[in-house]
């Protein structure tokens, strides 16, 4: 496990893959951490060299006071790569990482050479719907609320009770921190990306769950439409963690779209 403080946060990262190959940096969803990847991850390895991290609040990375700024997830990251000397990696970023990578990318964007935006928008969701969140889990906890996640997660076979899967998701979004979780909410609520990543120029690939109950295909559809040659595709049988759901097809989709915009490749 590695763990450096950057940004003034101690942030829990991994470096695997291929020394020498191309970067791909992996940035989770709210109410999880990066074992979300694993199975896409495993797919890419030999090919690429691969960071994972989980952002502040969530999985073994320092917990801050709520609440949180979309920007200081940004500049977290931005603080990690550049710890880990790392310019022009392909940023693969899932709900608020989606967010998160387009922001990495309007902010600095000699870090970034490709966005992969999974099952993410420009703007996700509203004040109201934030701050009844908000309040429910500081006055009740994460399990209050956690079904409804993750019936919006996940398709109906897949949270099927025998699958002992859905079990370790389900303690995964429950044991994430009250301050991370509800600190994330407010920077997904204060956060409107529409005119910043209408304004990126770089190669782009959105893929969305077809089941997606979070960020569902039109909005992930409206947020391809705001960048210039970007690419739309559709999971099927997935919810809003098709890395889990769906990662062989999640891994091919991210592949052939690295192969396809590697000049010379």
């Amino acid at each position: 496990m590695n763990f450096t403080r950057v940004n003034g946060v101690v942030i829990h990262h991994e470096v695997c893959g291929t020394v020498g190959k191309p970067v791909l940096v992996f940035s989770n969803s709210l109410g999880t951490d990066f074992r979300i990847w694993d199975d896409v991850v495993q797919r890419l390895e030999a090919d690429y060299r691969i960071v994972l991290y989980d952002k502040r609040g969530h999985g073994l990375s320092e917990v801050t006071p709520q609440p949180y700024a979309l920007t200081d997830h940004v500049d977290d990251l931005a603080a990690l790569l550049d710890h880990l000397d790392i310019t022009g990696a392909t940023i693969v970023g899932l709900s608020v990482g989606g967010m998160i990578a387009q922001g990495l990318a309007a902010r600095w964007p000699h870090l970034v050479s490709r966005l992969i935006l999974c099952d993410t928008g420009h703007k996700i969701g509203h004040d109201d719907l934030w701050n009844c969140r908000i309040e429910a889990v500081n006055e009740k906890g994460i399990a209050a609320i956690a079904d409804g996640i993750l019936e919006r997660w996940f398709t109906p076979s897949f949270r099927a009770p025998e699958n002992a899967a859905f079990t370790g998701y389900t303690a995964m979004l429950t044991r994430t921190t009250v301050d991370g979780y509800a600190g994330t909410c407010s920077a997904l609520r204060d956060a409107d990306l529409t005119e910043s990543t209408r304004a990126l120029k770089l190669p782009t690939l959105c893929i969305v769950g077809d089941q997606d109950g979070s960020t569902p295909p039109d909005l992930v559809r409206e947020l391809a439409g705001l960048v210039e040659g970007a690419r739309l595709k559709i999971v099927k049988d997935a919810g809003h963690l098709p890395c889990i759901e769906q990662p062989e097809a999640t891994a091919a989709l991210i592949a052939d779209f690295l192969r396809e915009t590697t000049p010379d490749a």
